[in-house]
């Protein structure tokens, strides 16, 4: 595997990707959104994922949101690229636009639209991998992608060279956590993408989560690893109770990553907008945030 010197660990937000009401990219927000973050002691970030509507972007938007994380990260952080594609060719062809930023780490889900076999993810995984300048993380999402990674598939994932972990955010803790405990390459990482199961994966024993409501308030994310390298078993559940509160964004509307920029938004730190731009919450919907927001501060 090529090594990136920085351990695939902790906490690691799956960060919102500003723009402005006409559709431009505003990286003056990501700045202060990846500030805000840094400052409060993640240990990396996951860019142009879902929550980065990574899916929505042309690739030259990808490219300048990844170079602008990259220059603002210092030594010890990571950074994460998801390039969200629906085939293997089209995910080359960006690992080939990246050019100079050189990523820590590539993120790659499922193939999508057309039904893939497990034999059709294990090929696309295997090629880019060979492929890529970054070890490349599985990214098990079958709510977007419709082709769930089975276990059996990563096992065989893992023995492949140049890939150094799954974020799963299936759901499906039973499967994730047989993996997380028959695996015997402590080198490969183990990434929860559920928010409501942060707390149960750090007391599995897992190396982190990626989180997209975490760009809302991080504190409880950043405590809870903390509470987890202390062996705190009680304060991890405490900070899962409040991101569990938190949650209630998620619930609001039928697009929880609205949600999440909205609330970036009241904050000082955020817009909005939504790159397809009648997912945009209105004035209405804004105050329900603001209420939650609200509640969970007192």
């Amino acid at each position: 595997m090529k090594r990136t010197g920085k351990k695939l660990q902790g906490i690691i937000p799956a960060i919102v990707t500003p723009i402005n009401a006409d559709g431009k990219l505003n990286l003056e927000l990501l700045e202060k959104q990846a500030e805000y973050l840094l400052d409060a002691g993640v240990q990396g970030l996951f860019a142009c994922g879902g929550t980065g509507e990574g899916a929505y972007l042309k690739t030259e938007e990808k490219r300048l949101v990844f170079r602008t994380l990259k220059q603002m990260l210092p030594e010890d952080k990571f950074l994460c690229a998801a390039l969200i594609n629906s085939n293997t060719r089209a995910v080359i062809d960006e690992i080939a636009a990246l050019g100079e930023i050189e990523p820590d780490y590539i993120v790659v889900t499922a193939p999508y639209y057309h039904a893939a076999s497990q034999k059709d993810i294990l090929e696309h995984y295997m090629t880019i991998a060979e492929k890529s300048p970054a070890p490349l993380i599985i990214y098990n999402i079958p709510s977007t992608t419709h082709n769930y990674i089975e276990p059996e598939t990563i096992d065989k994932l893992i023995a492949v060279k140049n890939i150094a972990g799954v974020k799963d955010s299936s759901g499906n803790f039973m499967n994730y956590t047989r993996g997380l405990f028959e695996n015997q390459n402590k080198e490969f990482a183990w990434i929860q993408g559920e928010d409501y199961l942060c707390g149960a994966n750090f007391l599995a024993g897992a190396d982190g989560v990626v989180s997209g409501l975490s760009n809302v308030r991080v504190e409880p994310y950043v405590e809870m690893y903390e509470a987890f390298l202390n062996h705190d078993t009680q304060k991890i559940k405490e900070c899962q109770v409040k991101i569990n509160k938190l949650y209630k964004l998620i619930h609001l509307y039928g697009n929880g990553n609205a949600s999440i920029k909205a609330a970036t938004e009241l904050y000082g730190r955020g817009s909005r907008w939504m790159q397809q731009s009648s997912m945009s919450l209105d004035d209405i919907q804004m105050a329900e945030i603001k209420k939650i927001l609200d509640e969970y501060e007192r």
